[in-house]
């Protein structure tokens, strides 16, 4: 890939639900303990929907800010892509139901089921979608309702999951080097079952048999998820830098996926990066999946961190398995 980069990213909003859920909420009721949770994911508290608020509710709250950023308005739109695992009904898609809110009239819009990367793969979409000339300004979303597909009884998932909303606008670069320079995205069916949600699909739909059994909600082994997710997650900043033709050196900050502090620590490691040029802030909001790295990146602005032209790196693995790493001029 050229590292004259085709699309920028023009503006950035996120949303997340007001209510707060700590570690000693869960220890209430679980077997567990905020130290036991500490230690082992470095997850604090995180954010949970309240009863009727949507994801398609946190993605107009999203978008809306992002294109204000960005200064554009609902006719402009030309595409909405939509990163879910978690979308408020099976069908329309949660994209549609976005694009009727905005009142983006001229948008076709779309979701894409690619868990934790499904932001990334949205800037993928959106890229290819402009060099091909058939859009000109996109808007790429990344967001979960993890609460709706989370089994709060089970204390090894039930503390990892949050929600919240990430959007973007993607559009053309304007030639001053600010934009994407590099995008890979990978994945691995052969390792589905080690993250997934058994039941509820069209192969054993949703029957008492399902809800009795709580196979609607998600399941996993964490720890070889967790062995999978570091090396996969190295091998592609390994190859988003190198495709980008910038070394480890030369970025200002990694932005890996907020699922576990030892993730991001390892991933870190690996890219030869100290702590001190990692956004973190799992600690707050938990695993989000697909929201997870633009609500860091929007954090990472906020606290200074993330400045016009800063040289980012952001990496992400999830459930499929997927895969995803961008080297990014802010």
């Amino acid at each position: 890939m050229s590292t004259t980069p085709i699309v920028a990213i023009t503006g950035l909003g996120t949303a997340v639900p007001d209510r707060v859920v700590t570690n000693a909420d869960f220890a209430a009721y679980l077997d567990t303990s905020d130290q036991w949770i500490m230690e082992r994911t470095g997850i604090r508290e995180r954010r949970i929907a309240a009863p009727g608020e949507t994801l398609t509710s946190l993605c107009h709250t999203a978008s809306r800010c992002a294109m204000s950023n960005a200064g554009v308005t609902a006719d402009q739109l030309d595409m909405i892509v939509l990163g879910t695992i978690s979308p408020d009904r099976r069908l329309p898609s949660s994209a549609c139901e976005l694009q009727a809110l905005l009142g983006a009239r001229n948008a076709a819009a779309f979701d894409i089921a690619a868990a934790c990367p499904g932001w990334l793969y949205g800037l993928a979409i959106a890229e290819g979608l402009i060099a091909s000339g058939r859009a000109k300004t996109v808007l790429a979303i990344g967001a979960e309702k993890l609460s709706s597909v989370t089994d709060m009884t089970d204390r090894s998932t039930a503390v990892l999951f949050g929600d919240g909303a990430g959007a973007s606008i993607v559009q053309p670069a304007t030639g001053d080097g600010r934009g994407i320079l590099s995008i890979v995205l990978g994945s691995d069916g052969n390792l589905a079952d080690l993250l997934y949600i058994p039941a509820g699909g069209s192969t054993e739909p949703v029957s008492g048999k399902v809800v009795e059994e709580r196979t609607h909600y998600i399941r996993m082994a964490g720890r070889e998820v967790f062995k999978a997710a570091v090396l996969a997650m190295a091998r592609a900043c390994d190859e988003a830098l190198a495709r980008a033709g910038v070394t480890a050196d030369e970025i200002d900050l990694l932005v890996p996926h907020q699922a576990n502090l030892r993730i991001i620590e390892a991933t870190a490691k690996h890219a030869g990066m100290p702590m001190s040029k990692v956004m973190v802030n799992v600690d707050r909001y938990g695993n989000t999946s697909a929201a997870s790295i633009p609500l860091a990146i929007a954090q990472g602005v906020a606290e200074g961190r993330i400045k016009p032209g800063s040289l980012l790196l952001l990496v992400t693995f999830g459930a499929g398995f997927t895969w995803g790493s961008v080297v990014v001029r802010w």
